[in-house]
């Protein structure tokens, strides 16, 4: 429920109008000048044509310039190897970009079927949402979207990789509109912020969303928010180094569901279904016994007694879902947290990935628990929650959606 593509440069290249095909993203080679990532902040600086430094492929798209780096495409490096630096296509493994070469990692790593998140356009598509040029921001997505169901969730994929699109975020008709769009040809997920304000929208506790909410209630189109969907990684000072960050990259997470179970939106939304990928699930627990003391003691003052209807724990089991790759203390404390709500990930093919030893890794944390519960958590809910066929593929592969 969580891996990624690293998108090829062709993708807007070959789906934008021709009048877009200098100013939309497009990849160019070039020296990397400075790159930091400290206190939850990647900051990097391209170089000129001549320029001394490290080459590295860079997507250009308006005034942003965002490098690939080694931390996009870890899989295959000795974990003291990663580092903050730039790379290029012929750098990454292959599969991060290339659909057969995916397939031929997921069968060494014994995954059948992922769902990807984006690089470039990022975790839920705010490179477009932050551009100036809204027309071409719309036209951005939906090429993204279309590659995703025609390309890279295409025939080729034989129902092994299952889409994930994109909205824009700017303007929740628009949205609407985008879920419809992707849902008559099979999608059953969307990338959402877990926290919409850090990116300057409005909050899930204004009317804002209804549209686009109301569009996946009515499809089944379940919400997807990844870890670092606001574009701000939790941290503790300007200063921090990133692993202070790293740490910590659950906080989103935790912050977005407590707005989310005093939203009143599931009550509202009665089919809506949200999940949280690469938060692990160890801090739920907590979060939701919290959350009843709050909603049973102060839900008078605190103002959520007349649009959250029914308490927090009830709320959670039947809409929220959390995904893990590497959290033993989250599956001892699975009867807390409910074997229906929890899905199962790898995250390749980024640095924290479980790739090649995810089968392994899983074994070992999940060796206590019976083995229709383990069928359930690596399999069975992801099923059920996107819509998959029986053997869990995406149907929709045969005809490239």
């Amino acid at each position: 429920m969580d891996d990624h593509t690293v998108e090829p440069p062709h993708v807007w290249r070959d789906r934008l109008p021709s009048k877009y095909r200098d100013s939309g993203p497009r990849v160019v080679r070039a020296p990397v000048k400075e790159m930091t990532f400290v206190g939850g902040k990647f900051a990097p600086k391209m170089g000129a044509a001549g320029d001394e430094g490290p080459i590295a492929d860079w997507w250009v798209y308006e005034d942003l310039h965002r490098p690939l780096t080694r931390l996009d495409t870890a899989v295959g490096y000795s974990r003291d190897d990663i580092r903050l630096e730039g790379i290029t296509y012929e750098q990454m493994r292959p599969g991060s970009f290339s659909v057969p070469e995916r397939l031929a990692d997921m069968d060494v790593n014994h995954v059948q079927s992922a769902l990807c998140f984006p690089t470039f356009p990022r975790f839920c598509g705010q490179t477009f949402t932050e551009a100036a040029d809204r027309e071409l921001g719309l036209l951005g997505v939906r090429a993204y979207n279309d590659w995703m169901v025609e390309e890279w969730c295409g025939p080729q994929a034989r129902g092994r990789l299952i889409p994930l699109t994109l909205v824009p975020l700017w303007d929740a008709e628009l949205a609407a509109a985008e879920v419809r769009r992707n849902a008559e040809r099979g999608v059953r997920a969307v990338c959402f912020s877990e926290i919409p304000p850090h990116l300057g929208l409005p909050s899930i506790h204004t009317d804002y969303w209804d549209p686009f909410l109301r569009a996946c209630d009515e499809t089944g189109t379940v919400i997807a928010m990844h870890i670092g969907s606001s574009s701000k990684m939790p941290s503790t000072s300007p200063d921090a180094p990133a692993a202070v960050g790293s740490t910590i990259t659950f906080a989103n997470c935790c912050f977005s569901m407590v707005d989310w179970l005093m939203s009143g939106k599931f009550d509202r939304f009665p089919r809506l279904k949200i999940m949280y990928a690469e938060g692990q699930i160890g801090w739920i627990p907590y979060v939701l016994e919290r959350a009843h003391v709050v909603w049973e003691e102060n839900r008078a003052w605190g103002g959520v007694a007349d649009k959250v209807l029914r308490p927090p724990a009830e709320l959670f089991a039947e809409h929220i879902h959390g995904c893990f790759f590497d959290d033993a203390f989250g599956l001892r404390n699975l009867d807390a947290i409910g074997v229906g709500n929890v899905l199962y990930e790898t995250d390749y093919p980024h640095s924290d990935s479980t790739w090649p030893r995810s089968k392994e890794v899983g074994e070992s944390q999940m060796g206590h628990l019976a083995p229709d519960v383990v069928e359930r958590i690596v399999r069975g809910n992801a099923i059920e929650l996107l819509g998959l066929t029986g053997e869990g593929l995406w149907a929709g592969a045969a005809a490239g959606g």
